[in-house]
């Protein structure tokens, strides 16, 4: 069946159709969904560079606020002052023109900076305040432990470098709550290198969302902004925690309570804030469930036109053939008068043609062969079978010969009448016998070695009487039983026992029933691959039982001293019951 056209037709319908088509189907959406995210992320990292450029640009104008003070040698003079903890020891016009400088340099420096930087705050070392604001009112909140802040400990911690701080509240002015990112820096005398003070500036965030409002978003992605800590700085929508711990980890994809989002990253080399585009998977989804959509249903018009195309050609090539095949099916069960129909003149019909006169030609060669082959297998069978006979007497009247030397006369004439008896059964003209005769014929046999061999030798014979007349190839027992007496009983100086049984068997799915017959003896047995075989005999018993019950069998196991079994399997159904 897996050889028949119609298979392989289909074998060539599904490689050359139906897999080309499964496989566009499938590949085509991953495929258009992984351009649409490559362009997507091609243009986002295009757009993220200019945002980083702004932020950078933006940052450097608050680190330029945070140098101020170097640039104004007043300033940095009072900042000396005050470090040096002998404030009430000057002069008090020395203390007027420092705390001018103090209070008048920075806001003088603010003035063409950008409106949305909110303004700084200076801190001497003497733990004094300067704040610089828009606000003409803005003072320092009363007891505010600035030296204790997270911001304040950071731009110790960078010992002159700038320290960018990320989103926090104003927390430390009276009235003010802004959210402001900042930058700090540890203000140092640049020539003890002691530190002097800290300054920090801040900007509203009003003006990341200003940059960040440059940033077209598709629908539902969100922009986020990470400081160097994974704190969250800015988020086009709310972000929960989980989906924030991801990004500042730095994954290419993470997943929300809602969504799954792809990432694409930027970081900012001035502060080392990342910004990051989360790209939702449920749009792109959509857009690839359009595109499968699309393609199953073109696909599926293509199979079914393909379908319909298949099974047109395929019925016109493969029912002719089916119908060859039942015609030679029915000429192997030997019905020789049936024919293909033939129609048409093509090559289909060219075949049929020729079937129909080898059928024809089959039926002459088998009138005329049949008997001449038929006559050749029986006569090779008698020739086999007419072997047994002479090797049989040779051994009996071996027999015969050790009663009359050991003088037991009365068991001689008993001998020889059982010997009359068997030579009747022998020279019958039947080549197949019923099991039940065999069986008989071994039995007087047995009594015959018995006689001779006195208490030296038993037997038993058994045969089920559903099997008795199953038909066997006559002298099929004898020489085997002859070769377990001659070869394994005879040499022993022991009682010995031989058993020849026959029974049904059996298949394991109840259809092919056979019969088993074992002969076994506990006599001397011999060596496996001694190459002992039981001379004449056992070889002949083979060779006939093959050419009369074809599917027969029969095995030998032996081991020395411990005796011979001869187990013979012949198939009930080619054996033939009557």
């Amino acid at each position: 069946m897996r050889q028949s056209i119609r298979i392989k037709l289909t074998l060539l319908f599904l490689f050359t159709i139906v897999c080309p088509v499964v496989i566009i189907v499938l590949a085509l959406p991953s495929y258009y969904l992984q351009l649409i995210r490559n362009q997507q992320s091609t243009l986002m990292e295009g757009t993220l560079a200019a945002l980083t450029s702004n932020i950078e640009t933006y940052l450097d104008d608050l680190e330029r606020i945070t140098v101020t003070p170097y640039y104004h040698s007043d300033m940095m003079d009072a900042l000396k002052m005050k470090a040096a903890f002998n404030w009430e020891g000057l002069k008090p016009f020395e203390r007027f023109q420092a705390e001018q400088a103090l209070s008048t340099a920075l806001p003088n420096a603010l003035k063409n900076l950008r409106q949305d930087i909110l303004g700084t705050i200076l801190l001497p070392m003497d733990g004094s305040v300067y704040i610089t604001s828009p606000s003409f009112y803005t003072a320092p909140v009363k007891g505010y432990q600035f030296q204790s802040q997270p911001w304040y400990v950071q731009a110790v911690k960078a010992d002159g470098r700038v320290a960018f701080i990320s989103v926090h509240e104003q927390d430390y002015l009276d009235g003010a709550r802004a959210k402001v990112f900042s930058v700090a820096r540890l203000i140092k005398d640049p020539d003890s290198k002691k530190p002097l003070g800290v300054i920090m500036a801040d900007a509203d965030t009003v003006a990341i969302e200003r940059i960040m409002s440059g940033l077209r978003l598709t629908s539902g992605s969100i922009a986020v902004i990470l400081d160097d800590k994974g704190e969250l700085i800015y988020a086009s929508r709310p972000l929960d925690d989980g989906v924030r711990r991801r990004l500042a980890e730095g994954s290419p994809s993470v997943g929300g309570e809602h969504d799954s989002y792809s990432v694409v990253s930027r970081k900012v080399s001035r502060s080392n804030w990342t910004i990051d585009v989360l790209f939702p998977e449920s749009v792109i989804k959509v857009q690839q469930k359009r595109v499968y959509i699309l393609g199953i249903a073109l696909a599926s018009g293509g199979f079914v036109v393909a379908l319909v195309l298949y099974a047109t050609v395929s019925r016109w090539m493969v029912t002719p053939f089916k119908e060859m095949v039942q015609t030679m099916k029915r000429v192997q069960r030997g019905d020789l008068q049936t024919f293909y129909p033939v129609r048409g003149k093509d090559e289909i019909a060219q075949l049929g043609s020729n079937l129909n006169t080898m059928i024809e030609r089959l039926g002459e060669l088998i009138d005329r062969e049949f008997r001449a082959v038929l006559g050749q297998r029986n006569a090779e069978y008698r020739a086999l079978q007419s072997q047994i006979q002479p090797h049989f007497l040779y051994n009996t009247l071996n027999g015969f010969i050790g009663l009359n030397r050991s003088g037991q006369r009365m068991l001689l004439e008993r001998a020889i009448l059982s010997l009359s008896g068997m030579l009747r059964y022998t020279l019958d003209s039947r080549d197949l016998v019923r099991l039940k005769e065999e069986m008989e014929f071994v039995s007087q046999y047995c009594e015959l070695q018995h006689m001779r061999f006195a208490e030296k030798f038993n037997f038993e014979i058994r045969c089920s009487q559903d099997i008795e007349t199953v038909l066997v190839p006559k002298l099929l027992l004898q020489p085997i039983v002859e070769n377990a007496v001659l070869h394994g009983i005879e040499p022993c100086d022991r009682q010995c026992t031989l058993v020849v049984e026959a029974f049904r068997m059996e298949s394991e799915d109840g259809t092919r029933p056979a019969v088993e017959i074992v002969v076994r003896d506990d006599g001397a047995g011999f060596e496996p691959g001694s190459g002992r075989s039981g001379g004449v005999g056992f070889p002949n018993v083979s060779e006939r039982l093959h050419l009369a019950c074809e599917g027969s069998s029969i095995r030998v196991t032996s081991q020395a001293g411990e005796g011979t079994l001869v187990l013979i399997h012949i198939p009930i159904k080619e054996a033939d019951l009557r």
